[in-house]
């Protein structure tokens, strides 16, 4: 095998609770992680005579700091063994927005280095790296839907799937996940806490009312169109809506394709809107 091709999916949060700020600076956390798989960036690894990369986007850094290179770099210093490679990235997926892109390639990359040059390193290795790279990068490994716990890292696979069509709203501001974090500010009080019964059967009534993410209420304030947005989505009929993660990608979840193509319309001229349809995905 000299080559593989990689399909590296978006995620959204299905709600997400701050719950403590921990000794190491970290924050412990618990939030739905669930993969859209329809949205996807798409990386090729091929073996080469050195180290290569390349984007169709600017907006994944400069090299130093880009989370692919950071990966590759990570699995040299356990492997002690310089990879020779040409990584190329065709980014979709909105960089700041929540989706967990930048997360998604870098699990994505040690995966396909660990095939394409059979490292033969179990899941634990690459779950270590994982989680040096980014909290919700061990999401990524797994891929299925998950109560993430901890840092996100601690994976609870839960049984749900959403059938209907998720629209997706991103309104181009760039969110920083470190400086979301850091100027959060703690809520007091007691959370309720999220648990598999709460998502099987879905009941999008009750989710309104008690599924939340906490930095909406500080980033809304901050942006109030991101604020618009997720009214205009109601208001358009979906049956849930929330912010992705630290933002700025809010979506909503509509009972029909339908409903979700109308409320497309009235975003698709300012933002980038995806229609993610599950139904379809195989």
């Amino acid at each position: 095998m000299n080559s593989i091709i990689l399909k590296a999916p978006a995620k959204i949060n299905y709600g997400l609770r701050v719950l403590s700020k921990r000794e190491d600076g970290y924050h412990n956390l618990e939030t739905i992680f669930y993969p859209i798989l329809d949205l996807y960036d798409e990386i090729t690894i091929s073996t080469s005579g050195g180290f290569e990369f390349e984007c169709n986007s600017n907006l994944t850094g400069d090299n130093q700091d880009n989370i692919i290179i950071k990966a590759k770099e990570k699995l040299e210093e356990l492997i002690r063994t310089k990879i020779n490679v040409r990584i190329e990235l065709k980014k979709v997926i909105p960089v700041g927005a929540g989706l967990g892109g930048g997360s998604s390639d870098a699990a994505a990359v040690l995966m396909g280095l660990n095939e394409l040059l059979q490292l033969n390193l179990d899941f634990s290795a690459l779950s270590t790296i994982a989680l040096e790279l980014g909290s919700d990068v061990p999401f990524f490994l797994y891929g299925k839907p998950a109560i993430g716990r901890s840092r996100g890292e601690i994976l609870e696979t839960i049984d749900f799937k959403i059938t209907y069509p998720i629209l997706l709203v991103y309104p181009n501001i760039h969110i920083s996940t470190k400086e979301a974090f850091q100027n959060h500010v703690l809520q007091s009080g007691q959370k309720k806490s999220l648990s598999q019964s709460d998502f099987n059967p879905i009941d999008f009534s009750y989710h309104r009312l008690h599924v939340i993410n906490d930095f909406e209420q500080e980033i809304l304030k901050k942006y109030p169109v991101i604020s618009d947005i997720k009214n205009l989505l109601y208001r358009k009929g979906a049956l849930f809506s929330l912010m992705s993660g630290t933002g700025s990608t809010v979506y909503g979840i509509f009972n029909n394709v339908d409903e979700a193509l109308m409320a497309e319309k009235s975003l698709n001229e300012n933002y980038f809107v995806f229609l993610s349809n599950p139904g379809a995905v195989h």
